[in-house]
C-alpha cells in the first residue's frame, strides 16, 4: 500500500479546543458533576460504625473477604447479587436510551465528567478557546512550555487524587492513605494507584473525544435501542436553512423578515455550536455516532437566538417524529418491555437484601474412610460442618441429630459454639451408633439452631449414615 493510500485510510487527530458555553443545560451538567465528585471523593472518607470492620460507609475487604456497604454485609455467596445489579444497569441504560437517547454518555459517564474537568484546568491555565488555539499553533517557547506544563501537572494531581481514591474503597482510608504517603501500603495499593492514575490522565486528558468515538462500543450500537420517538439532540434543518441556505448576520440580513424574504433561514452561520461540542462534530449535519447528547450545542445556538431576540429552538432536544410533524410516544412496547424487566429486576434484587440470612450452614461427608469400626463395637462416620455467621454481632450456635435412634454427636467437647461476628468456622464432627443390623446406609439430618445472637430458626441439612460391612 501507498503512503497516498494510507494517508486516505489514516488521518492524525485534529485537536478539539472546546468553548465556554453558559445555560442550563451547562449548569445541569455542573450539579451533575459537583454532585458525582462529591459522591467518589468524600464516600471513602465517612464514617461508619462496625464493631468487626473498618469504620468506614463503603470498604471493599478483599483479604477478609467482605464488601461493606454501609449497613448492607456482602460475601461471596452473595455474587449473584453482583449479577442483578448488572442487569439492572443494563435494564436502566436501555430503558433510557429507548426514551432520551444519549443522555447517560452526555451528564453521568465516567469519560465524560472527568474529561469536563480536565477542559476546566486547561482553560483555567491556557484561556478561553482562541487562546488556547494560538498556543497550539505556536513554535515552542518558554511560554509554551510553562503553560502546557502547568496544564499537564495539574491534570496528573487530579489523575493521582483519582487514583488514590479509588484504591482508599478497597481499606481503612486514613490508615491506607498513611501507608501510601509512607510507602508502607501493600503493592497492589500502589500499581492500582498508578494504573488509575495514568488511564485517568490519557483518557480525560489526552484522549478525550477519542474514548467515545473509537474506544466506547456503546455509540456503535446505541441505534439498536434508538426508533423515531427517541429523543436526540437535531438540528431543525427546515427553520434553519430556509429555502435558499444560512447567510452570515449583515447588511439586508438582520431580521428575520429580512433573511425570510430572501429565502434565508435562521441560522446565521456562526459555528458557535461547533466550537462548544467536546467531539467537535456539527449537528446541523444531522445525527451522528460521535454526538454524545450532551446538549452543549442547544445552550450555544438558544444564546445565540436570545441575543438576537429570536426564538429557540433551532436545536433542541426532539425525535424523528416531531421533525415530521407526527406525535412523540413516550410509552411503546418497547419501553414497556424494559421497563417491566427493570422493575421485576430491582424488586427481586430487592427482595433477596431484604431477605438474606443471618447465618448459613453445610455439612459435607468425609468419605476416606466412610465409616470405622471403634474399639467398642460402635460405628463412626465424620463429617464437615461449615458455619458461617453473616451479622455483625456474635452468635452462638447448638448443634445436634435427629433421626438417627441411638446417635451420640461428638463435637469435641463442645456443647455450644460461639462466632464472632463476620466469622467462619469449620467444625469436624463424628456421629457414632452402636452396632445394630440394619441397612448399610440410613439418612438423618443435623439440626443447627441459633440460641443467641439472632433470632432466626434452626437449620436442618441432610446427611447420610455408612455401617461397615
Amino acid at each position: 500500500m501507498t503512503d497516498q493510500a494510507v494517508s486516505t485510510l489514516y488521518q492524525k487527530r485534529i485537536p478539539i479546543f472546546p468553548r465556554t458555553v453558559r445555560g442550563r443545560f451547562r449548569n445541569l451538567k455542573y450539579a451533575i458533576m459537583i454532585l458525582a465528585y462529591g459522591i467518589y471523593f468524600l464516600l471513602p472518607w465517612l464514617r461508619w460504625e462496625r464493631p468487626d470492620a473498618p469504620n468506614q460507609a463503603i470498604i471493599f475487604d478483599i483479604p477478609g473477604r467482605h464488601f461493606y456497604i454501609f449497613d448492607l454485609v456482602v460475601q461471596p455467596q452473595d455474587i449473584i447479587w453482583l449479577g442483578g445489579f448488572l442487569v439492572i444497569a443494563a435494564m436502566l441504560l436501555f430503558f433510557v436510551t429507548g426514551i432520551a437517547g444519549r443522555v447517560f454518555c452526555g451528564y453521568f459517564c465516567f469519560q465524560t465528567l472527568w474529561t469536563d474537568a480536565f477542559i476546566l484546568i486547561e482553560r483555567l491555565v491556557q484561556g478561553e478557546r482562541p487562546v488556547r488555539i494560538r498556543l497550539y499553533q505556536a513554535p515552542w517557547s518558554a511560554e509554551k512550555l510553562l503553560k502546557l506544563g502547568a496544564t499537564y501537572g495539574l491534570w496528573l494531581l487530579f489523575a493521582l487524587w483519582t487514583g488514590v481514591t479509588f484504591t482508599l474503597y478497597w481499606g481503612d482510608a486514613p490508615v491506607l492513605l498513611g501507608q501510601l504517603v509512607t510507602g508502607d501500603a501493600p503493592f497492589a495499593a500502589y500499581a492500582t494507584t498508578l494504573f488509575l492514575t495514568a488511564t485517568t490522565f490519557v483518557m480525560a486528558g489526552l484522549a478525550r473525544e477519542q474514548v467515545c468515538t473509537y474506544m466506547c462500543p456503546y455509540a456503535r450500537f446505541q441505534s439498536a435501542m434508538f426508533d423515531k420517538d427517541t429523543l436526540i439532540v437535531a438540528y431543525d434543518e427546515k427553520r434553519g436553512e430556509g429555502d435558499q441556505g444560512r447567510h452570515k448576520l449583515g447588511k439586508g440580513f438582520k431580521t428575520r423578515e429580512e433573511r425570510q424574504a430572501q429565502g434565508m433561514g435562521d441560522c446565521i452561520d456562526c459555528g458557535y455550536c461547533i466550537q462548544v461540542c467536546p467531539t467537535g462534530i456539527d449537528i446541523r449535519n444531522g445525527l451522528q455516532l460521535q454526538c454524545i447528547s450532551c446538549a452543549l450545542c442547544i445552550d450555544a445556538c438558544e444564546a445565540i437566538m436570545d441575543g438576537a431576540k429570536w426564538p429557540r429552538g433551532l436545536i433542541k432536544y426532539t425525535s424523528e417524529n416531531d421533525q415530521n410533524g407526527k406525535p412523540t410516544h413516550i410509552i411503546k412496547p418497547k419501553t414497556l418491555g424494559y421497563g417491566v424487566v427493570l422493575l421485576a429486576a430491582i424488586a427481586a434484587l430487592g427482595w433477596s437484601i431484604a431477605h438474606q440470612v443471618s447465618y448459613n450452614a453445610t455439612v459435607a461427608q468425609i468419605r476416606q474412610p466412610l465409616s470405622v469400626a471403634l474399639s467398642d463395637g460402635r460405628i463412626q462416620n465424620a463429617y464437615e460442618i461449615k458455619l458461617n455467621n453473616r451479622v455483625s454481632r456474635p452468635v452462638t450456635f447448638r448443634i445436634g441429630v435427629e433421626g438417627l435412634p441411638g446417635a451420640e454427636l461428638a463435637l469435641g467437647n463442645l456443647e455450644e459454639i460461639t462466632l464472632k461476628p463476620q466469622e467462619r468456622l469449620l467444625l469436624m464432627a463424628r456421629v457414632r451408633v452402636p452396632p445394630q443390623p440394619g441397612a448399610k446406609q440410613q439418612h438423618f439430618e443435623f439440626v443447627i439452631t441459633p440460641v443467641a445472637g439472632v433470632d432466626d430458626g434452626p437449620v436442618r441439612r441432610p446427611a447420610s449414615f455408612y455401617r461397615s460391612e
